[in-house]
């Protein structure tokens, strides 16, 4: 797939990537539930620290395999395919595996400090929330979907 110039990338709104990250902690919540369900029928009852460590350890690392995983592949969460969406990168081109596994990492501390990276948005020139300035991405309406 070539990359689409940058002039014909329409921004998607704040709304709308707002709604979007809604209804995607839903799926979270959901993949996270069945996620857990299945290291508990494996590994049991976390009862010490480090089994804790390790339970959330390997819930980091599932959810981070869907975002990346929906992101490189085809170009967003069912979500954002729901709402329109698509991570590109700067260039329009679709994220490398390295550069969706940064956003991910930074991701969560952006939402996490009482959601700074994505209040970011607020004050940045192009409207992008923190992680993906940082990570060189930004979501734009799929032409694709849109139409």
């Amino acid at each position: 797939m070539s990359a689409a110039p940058d002039r014909q990338l329409v921004r998607a709104t704040l709304g709308r990537r707002l709604l979007a990250m809604l209804y995607d902690a839903l799926l979270v919540f959901a993949l996270a539930f069945f996620a857990g369900l299945a290291f508990y029928a494996v590994a049991g009852e976390a009862r010490s620290p480090l089994e804790r460590h390790l339970f959330q350890a390997y819930l980091l690392v599932v959810l981070g395999g869907y975002f990346v995983l929906c992101w490189c592949r085809g170009g967003g969460t069912l979500a954002m395919r729901t709402w329109k969406l698509r991570l590109v990168r700067t260039d329009g081109g679709p994220p490398r595996a390295g550069q969706a596994w940064l956003r991910y990492a930074l991701a969560w501390p952006s939402i996490g400090l009482a959601g700074a990276g994505v209040l970011w948005a607020l004050v940045d020139r192009d409207r992008q929330f923190l992680h993906d300035r940082l990570a060189r991405t930004r979501i734009v309406m799929d032409p694709a979907r849109a139409a």
